[in-house]
């Protein structure tokens, strides 16, 4: 009983220890560690973390777990893309000019899929002036899970990931769903009423609105335009929202600044942190500017942004993260994925991809019933809070009828 009791607290201390030294950016990961496939045969989600004092190494396919396609009139294919991002463990705010997103990808979701902006890469006229809305343009061609393939093969979102997360859970504050490029977090749907963590949980409301306009001769920046740069009135064939500059930003009309983030506290960040968020409306329908606003809120560093990027190697001494502790997971946490992991107020676990419903519960390693979290249908994912549980290591447990996954959680604050 002393040996055990030793060992308990040896065990949440490292867990503690070990999520300091790891963090979000290392833990939020959807890490494949049983050889998954995807669409076509592809290895799914992450393949790999590697981690430095300074910057994470994220290896993946920009293949998710989920079924993805078809893609009605895109005539592309999703193809293994081996990308090694970058993400920095230090952002920063800029305080100089703000970078603007560019075309292709400008931050990537914990599956190790591409975030896109806005933008389909054509303009009226192209004058790069009145630049396309990729969700109203290319919409007809997003799966049932909101994502298509680029020409050169690379399945990416504009907009909010639905198959990633519970985008209509709004009892909780939404996870970590992904990171921007300059290293800031990205949340779902929901996030505290208050950037101080106080007043329950609410949607973040986007701050852009769509302009009162009939013809399109001025720019939402106030901006004049030449009569050769004018883009075309407003009509059924061009209608409000068909171009990004449709869109103007005003201060506090939402939740969520010019970069389509705030500086709150997070479940994963009590002490506050910089962060982005999906945008809906209030009726679930994706909200202008999406994910990331025009701009990135932070400095971005090389590696990930412009042509044939995505592929870097790591010229610094890196560790590989395991995917949940330190501890060896049980071998029988087949297809079974819980992120963050160390958890601080929440977890999100993914059933394997079977029909029917598995039950849910948290043991401590003395096999007491710790918490029941009802159940989940079989490959979907489910976010709840572990808030009511110390700090410490515990065994979630996955059952359904006589099949059962179990996977130790660490708890760490």
């Amino acid at each position: 009983m002393k040996f055990l009791a030793t060992f308990l607290l040896f065990a949440t201390v490292s867990a503690a220890a070990y999520a300091q030294r790891t963090g979000p950016e290392v833990t939020s990961w959807i890490l494949n560690l049983t050889g998954k496939t995807g669409y076509h045969g592809i290895s799914s989600n992450v393949q790999q973390v590697r981690y430095s004092t300074d910057n994470v190494y994220v290896s993946c396919t920009c293949i998710p777990g989920y079924d993805i396609g078809p893609w009605a009139g895109n005539p592309n294919t999703p193809m293994n893309q081996n990308f090694v991002f970058k993400i920095t463990r230090h952002p920063a705010q800029n305080t100089g000019t703000a970078t603007a997103t560019p075309l292709g990808h400008i931050g990537v979701w914990t599956n190790g899929v591409s975030i896109f902006n806005a933008k389909d890469a054509h303009s009226y006229n192209n004058q790069n002036v009145w630049n396309q809305n990729a969700i109203i343009v290319e919409g007809s061609s997003f799966d049932a899970c909101l994502g298509h393939p680029a020409p050169n093969g690379e399945y990416h979102h504009h907009l909010n990931p639905r198959c990633l997360y519970d985008d209509q859970d709004s009892s909780h504050h939404s996870p970590i769903i992904g990171f921007a490029f300059d290293g800031y977090p990205i949340y779902g749907a929901y996030g505290y009423r208050n950037a101080d963590g106080s007043g329950g949980v609410t949607r973040m409301r986007s701050s852009y609105r769509l302009r009162s306009l009939t013809q399109r001769n001025s720019l939402p920046d106030g901006g004049t335009l030449q009569q050769s740069q004018y883009g075309p009135d407003v009509s059924p064939q061009y209608p409000l929202g068909f171009y990004i500059e449709d869109f103007e930003f005003v201060q506090s009309i939402g939740d969520l600044d010019v970069h389509n983030g705030r500086f709150c506290v997070t479940p994963e960040y009590p002490n506050g942190t910089y962060a982005y968020f999906v945008t809906l409306d209030v009726d679930g329908n994706a909200a202008y500017p999406y994910i990331l606003g025009p701009t990135y809120y932070g400095v971005v560093p090389q590696g990930n942004t412009g042509p044939q990027s995505g592929h870097n190697t790591p010229a610094e001494p890196v560790t590989t993260y395991t995917g949940t502790s330190d501890v060896e997971a049980p071998a029988d946490a087949r297809n079974l994925n819980i992120y963050p992991n160390p958890a601080t107020d929440i977890a999100t676990v993914q059933a394997p991809s079977t029909d029917g419903d598995w039950r849910i519960s948290i043991s401590d390693l003395l096999g007491h019933n710790v918490a029941s979290m009802g159940t989940i249908a079989g490959g979907t994912v489910r976010t709840f809070s572990v808030a009511g549980l110390v700090s410490g290591v515990y065994l979630m447990h996955l059952e359904s009828g006589a099949q059962t996954r179990t996977t130790r959680l660490v708890i760490a604050r």
